[in-house]
């Protein structure tokens, strides 16, 4: 299944296009209350582990994608570094959704292996957020 990917110059033209898209933050409500795109919507993909370390997947993330938007909405989802959101795009794209765009370089940036980034994410690239 392929995705189309947008870098966060492509994702903010949308959201500016007039269009009816929608940025979908995949991150959790933490990294999310630290700052995010004006008027994205926050849906978690995966949760904080309660029994220890790391994220465990969110298991109501299609249904409650499901309470927000149609299966024809546009919508881009988006997390801090691209791996989640790309995993968010394949699982609605699986689920019958039919305009969703992954955005790389996240809300931060993507890195490669060794920590050097890859693509620059929305903060970084200095475009409009908040915490409200």
């Amino acid at each position: 299944m392929d995705i189309k990917r947008i870098d966060p110059a492509e994702a903010r033209e949308l959201l500016d296009s007039g269009e009816g898209y929608t940025y979908l933050d995949v991150r959790s409500e933490e990294e999310f209350s630290q700052g995010h795109v004006p008027g994205s919507v926050n849906i978690p993909v995966a949760t904080r582990n309660p029994m220890g370390p790391g994220l465990v997947p969110n298991p109501e993330f299609t249904s409650q994608v499901g309470e927000h938007f149609k299966k024809d909405s546009r919508i881009i989802t988006a997390c801090l570094r691209g791996g989640r959101s790309l995993k968010a795009a394949m699982m609605l794209i699986g689920g019958g959704y039919t305009e969703v765009v992954d955005m790389q370089g996240g809300y931060d940036a993507e890195l490669d292996a060794f920590g050097n980034v890859i693509v620059e994410g929305w903060a970084r690239r200095g475009f409009p957020t908040t915490t409200d």
